[in-house]
């Protein structure tokens, strides 16, 4: 879409009525380049006919003098550099023009007189030619230099148009999102209708001595609809809508940030009411600190420009500054105060019936067989945000499409989510011996996921490879979203992670490196028990690391570590390691236990390759009834209910 609105223009001949123009992409006037090109067609033809009336019916001197002897000439012309002349006609033949080039000649005139030709003088001005010789070509430079540089600052923006603001600038009709398209996020849109109010009716609040907000700040992880509850807000409100990103303020020139913000308001102020959205705010706002190396003092001033527009903006004039991030705990204080973002509003991943109402939204497009149970596919994607769901309903149309089917199955949305959670299937030959190590790995994780409490029940489990490394995986099915974890459901998740390991040891006497990605996260969680759930009671209730964590985004390699000593660091490793034996013997026992289950299950596995939870419950027999659980937390990550991979 381009930076500007679409043009309306009146409805031409021949149109139909509320259709659109497409804009035509900007360039350089027709009419400009012909008369550049007749400017220039005309002054080679100036040249041409000067340079030929130069040289036209020249003769030489030597010649000129025969002429003269002769007696052929009738009169001639002579200036200080030429000389000009007719020669007589010679019966029906008329009178002929020449030019020779005048050379030193004492007794020129004397001839001329003995011979009775008439002549006479003229005076040349050789500045005339000389000026005219640099003028012209130098009124033509400037010319073409003025032309290039009211393109480069005009309109469309070039590279002198660097200090404007670089807003996506849509009209209060061009904003076609409604709050009837943004599904799973009832209490944010709750919460933003709220401001459609302050843009439609500012009366309402502040007849009764009610300040409108001048800043609302979205926060949330990742792809939930941070950006769509903006566009919904000013299509509900009908109001123009700025719409750009926190790195667009920042050039390789000093200043043009700060400048841009000063133009960005300029332009809202006088489309008020309207909302400025800016997108991405942390690469903008980020905390001011002084660093031994030197700060960025360039953001720094586009941040402080950005303070001041703000806390100087008059919020009579209905201008809504909404703001999203998923990093809110890097951003300055300052932008975090009343009077500037007064409301920040969580945006946080769907529950299950929020996925169910956005899978509704998605599927709309989609021909749709009998089959397909949304509130199934909604249990099945756990964790999925708004944009996940998105994608897994055009990967299910796009398998469904490739098969050549007329309508998308609940098959095509089983691949999908297999393919996106465990990654695009590979059709790896392995020997014989890999694939019964991976079998045995896969269904130890299966079995103690089936019979420990606390866990969601297995869904289905593979020994196709998928992914970056993944040589099978095990799939669970929350039975329902859950937002706590006690210690023991903790413990289970550890023993299900260490399950794929100690079935390898107890059938082969020997260890894989299938166990990797299986051991990284089990101390990830053991180690976020020990030291930020206070689930330790050697070390007590203390959390050492929990103020390192991000709100939204994970950073697996983030080895920092907390304001402790040695010795506690030491005590942390010796409670994290019990934990992991702990978890350890629960998992070797259980297998223990069922050693012919395991067996059973893994030439089921090297059989078949997938099993799906019905044939795994036939399997594995009789069972004590599971207990709902569900997705964790964003704030624990990796707590292994998804996809224990070996």
């Amino acid at each position: 879409m381009s930076d500007q609105p679409p043009v309306r223009t009146p409805n031409p001949r021949g149109r139909k009525p509320g259709e659109r123009r497409t804009p035509v992409p900007a360039g350089p006037p027709r009419s400009v380049m012909w008369y550049v090109l007749g400017f220039l067609l005309l002054l080679a033809i100036a040249q041409a006919v000067f340079f030929s009336a130069q040289t036209a019916g020249t003769v030489p001197y030597s010649e000129f003098k025969t002429l003269v002897r002769e007696n052929r000439i009738q009169e001639l012309t002579l200036s200080d550099d030429y000389i000009r002349g007719t020669l007589r006609g010679e019966g029906t033949a008329q009178a002929r023009t020449f030019t020779t080039v005048r050379i030193e000649d004492a007794n020129l005139v004397a001839e001329l007189d003995q011979r009775g030709i008439r002549y006479d003088g003229e005076v040349t001005s050789r500045w005339m030619g000389e000026v005219l010789g640099w003028l012209i070509p130098l009124f033509f430079i400037i010319a073409i230099w003025m032309f290039l540089f009211r393109r480069m600052s005009g309109a469309e923006g070039g590279v002198m148009s660097f200090a404007r603001s670089k807003a996506k600038v849509y009209a209060d009709d061009d904003v076609k999102v409604r709050f009837t398209d943004v599904a799973g996020v009832d209490e944010a849109a709750e919460e933003l209708r709220e401001i459609v109010e302050f843009l439609k009716t500012p009366k309402k609040y502040t007849s009764i001595g009610g300040r409108i907000p001048k800043g609302v700040l979205l926060v949330g992880p990742p792809g939930t609809g941070k950006t769509l509850l903006a566009r919904a807000v000013a299509g509900e409100a009908s109001v123009p809508f700025f719409s750009l990103s926190g790195s667009e303020f920042v050039e390789m020139f000093v200043g043009v940030g700060a400048a841009r913000i000063r133009d960005l308001f300029a332009q809202a102020e006088t489309k008020a009411p309207c909302i400025v959205f800016i997108d991405e705010l942390d690469a903008l706002g980020k905390v001011r600190i002084q660093s031994p190396m030197g700060s960025h003092e360039e953001r720094e001033q586009t941040l402080n420009q950005l303070l001041a527009e703000m806390d100087g903006f008059d919020a009579r004039k209905g201008v809504i500054i909404m703001g999203a991030t998923n990093r809110p705990e890097v951003l300055d204080p300052a932008l975090l105060r009343p009077g500037r973002f007064d409301r920040q509003v969580l945006v946080d991943k769907p529950d299950i019936r929020g996925r169910e109402d956005i899978l509704r939204i998605h599927i709309k497009a989609v021909t749709m067989a009998e089959n397909v149970d949304l509130k199934l596919l909604a249990a099945r994607t756990a964790g999925f945000a708004g944009a996940d769901l998105a994608n897994l309903v055009n990967e299910a149309a796009l398998l469904a499409a490739r098969k050549d089917k007329t309508a998308v199955e609940m098959k095509d949305f089983d691949d999908a989510i297999d393919r996106i959670v465990a990654g695009l299937e590979k059709k790896r030959v392995m020997s014989d011996k890999e694939r019964k190590i991976v079998a045995y790995h896969e269904s130890g994780h299966a079995i103690v996921a089936s019979v420990l409490p606390g866990l969601d029940p297995v869904h289905k489990i593979s020994i196709v490879a998928r992914g970056f490394g993944a040589l099978g995986y095990t799939m669970q099915l929350p039975l329902e979203d859950r937002y706590l974890l006690t210690r023991e459901d903790l413990l289970s998740q550890l023993a299900v992670l260490l399950a794929g390991r100690s079935a390898e040891e107890i059938k082969f006497g020997h260890l894989s490196t299938g166990a990797q990605n299986d051991l990284m996260r089990a101390t990830d969680i053991a180690r976020a028990m020990v030291a930020e759930f206070g689930m330790s009671e050697e070390l007590g209730v203390v959390s050492y690391d929990g103020h390192k964590r991000a709100a939204f985004i994970d950073n697996p390699f983030a080895q920092e570590r907390g304001n402790y000593s040695e010795d506690t660091a030491q005590k942390i490793d010796r409670e994290v390691k019990g934990i992991l034996q702990e978890a350890h013997g629960t998992a070797l026992r259980v297998l223990r236990e069922r050693a012919a289950v395991l067996d059973t299950l893994s030439e089921r596995l090297l059989e078949k390759e997938v099993i799906e939870s019905d044939e795994l419950q036939a399997i594995m027999g009789p069972l004590p009834p599971k207990s709902p659980q569900g997705t964790v937390p964003p704030e624990i990550p990796d707590l292994g209910l998804g996809v224990p991979r070996g």
